[in-house]
């Protein structure tokens, strides 16, 4: 948690933002895992209520009246039966007096909140839903069935917590930067361990382990694969081949912000010939960002840079042919990198994502291409500004069935040589990410230790020590 004015200063914010009606921002409740009294554990509290109300605690809800300059905060005290069993826990007062609010009530207050905004026809504003008991609140609140939650979304609400959200304070970037510390200690434990038959989860769980013990938790479920060409590729039982490469996508939370790296290892310590020509297309493309990402410039311009990058290597090796500009603006390139170059980061690891990528990763100037594979799977498009995070990640992937579908269907033929890709079916897919500050003069990769991915001091670190 920020201080006091933190808080206070951001609804201030919001609400000249808004302008005008009743914000309600939905804290989260405990979610069961397979019966009532196991939830997951711990609860995630919802990032835009943490945003501005601060609270870890379930069972809360923030109200801003902005036209009667009132705001709450809602929920129920914690009885006896539940400090029993789970400790003491401060009243709600007490915890909206730590951000600077005054009134507070129980949680059934908030019909009558809201059924006062109705009448005296005020808007009144929440964001798109993504939990089905707030879905349900919301339906009993409003009358608003859940399948036309997200269309009644305050389009005002959204576009107001993107604009702040999107800018890192200072201390957010903190926040972000002690994460990528824990970033690393998790990626270099995997690094140490890797080795010829030790399974895929046996070091999945090595990294989460890292993470609950020197932060919150992960920020998403551990990737930990030999099958790199699998995007989100979850540890197996599988155990490590020599040959092959193992790749890492992992990040952690702490102080409720993210951190989100990937490293691709070979098994045994050294790379072959065939793996170091693909892998050293990876880490150019991945350090060219530093050259190009700066405040003012789209990040889809600095996507397809990476693409033509990409793809005039992969026609040195006889990957590709053809123009390299025509191939990239055909989409042939989505062969190998079927993704987006990155995403927002912050206390989401797709930060806001929830609320609807086209506001969050794009605006008014720039909008996405959802026809194109690969293009479409764009997560950031727009002007870089300074204080924003996004993420670096340009990868290569040999997927077996899109070569088969593309070769079957004679797709881009003019632009991939579909007789050198069959020797690639069994080679997987590399990755590199990391962590990017846009500065007031260009950007610069998070945390204060670089994890190894330049090939020689990764194959270094990697011996046995």
């Amino acid at each position: 948690m920020f201080s006091k004015e933190t808080y206070i200063r951001r609804r201030a914010e919001l609400k000249r933002l808004v302008g005008s009606g009743t914000i309600v921002l939905f804290g989260n409740n405990d979610a069961p895992a397979n019966y009532p009294a196991n939830a997951y554990a711990p609860m995630r509290q919802d990032s835009s209520f943490l945003y501005y109300f601060g609270q870890h605690r379930e069972g809360l809800v923030g109200v801003i009246d902005i036209d009667n300059d009132e705001e709450w905060l809602l929920g129920d005290d914690i009885d006896i039966e539940d400090i029993v069993w789970m400790g003491f826990v401060p009243s709600v007062a007490d915890l909206a007096a730590e951000v600077g609010i005054t009134k507070t009530a129980p949680m059934a207050h908030l019909r009558q909140l809201c059924c006062n905004s109705v009448a005296a026809k005020k808007a009144i504003h929440f964001l798109p839903p993504y939990r089905h008991d707030t879905k349900i609140q919301i339906m009993d609140l409003l009358g608003i069935h859940p399948s036309q939650q997200k269309e009644a979304a305050s389009l005002d609400l959204i576009k107001a917590v993107v604009k702040m959200r999107s800018t890192k304070e200072p201390q957010e970037i903190a926040a972000i930067e002690r994460a990528c510390d824990v970033g690393y200690e998790m990626h270099t434990r995997a690094q140490r361990l890797i080795s010829k038959g030790i399974t895929e989860r046996y070091i999945g769980g090595q990294v989460d382990g890292i993470a609950r013990s020197l932060a919150q938790g992960v920020s998403f479920a551990t990737i930990f694969t030999q099958h790199g060409e699998i995007m989100h590729g979850c540890p197996s039982d599988a155990k490590l081949e020599d040959g092959r490469l193992a790749l890492c996508d992992a990040g952690c939370e702490l102080d409720d912000y993210c951190s989100d790296n990937t490293r691709t290892m070979p098994v045994n310590g050294k790379f072959s010939q065939k793996q170091l020509e693909i892998y050293s297309i990876v880490e150019e493309c991945h350090d060219y960002v530093l050259e190009v990402a700066k405040p003012g410039v789209k990040y889809a311009d600095v996507h397809f840079a990476v693409c033509r990058l990409m793809a005039e290597r992969l026609k040195e090796l006889g990957l590709m042919k053809g123009d390299v500009d025509e191939a990239v603006r055909a989409g042939a390139h989505a062969m190998f990198l079927p993704h987006g170059l990155g995403h927002m980061m912050g206390m989401d690891v797709h930060d806001m994502e929830g609320l609807g990528q086209i506001y969050v990763g794009f605006d008014d100037e720039t909008r996405p291409n959802l026809e194109q594979f690969g293009t479409n799977c764009l997560r950031m498009g727009r002007r870089l500004q300074e204080g924003f995070v996004v993420t670096d990640e340009p990868g290569i992937y040999f997927i077996p069935h899109l070569i088969d579908l593309w070769r079957s269907q004679g797709l881009h033929k003019e632009f991939l040589n579909f007789d050198k890709l069959e020797q690639y079916k069994d080679f997987g897919g590399i990755r590199i990410e990391d962590d990017l500050l846009i500065t007031a003069d260009g950007c610069r990769f998070m945390g204060t230790k670089r994890i190894p991915y330049h090939p020689d001091e990764l194959e270094e670190f990697m011996l046995p020590f």
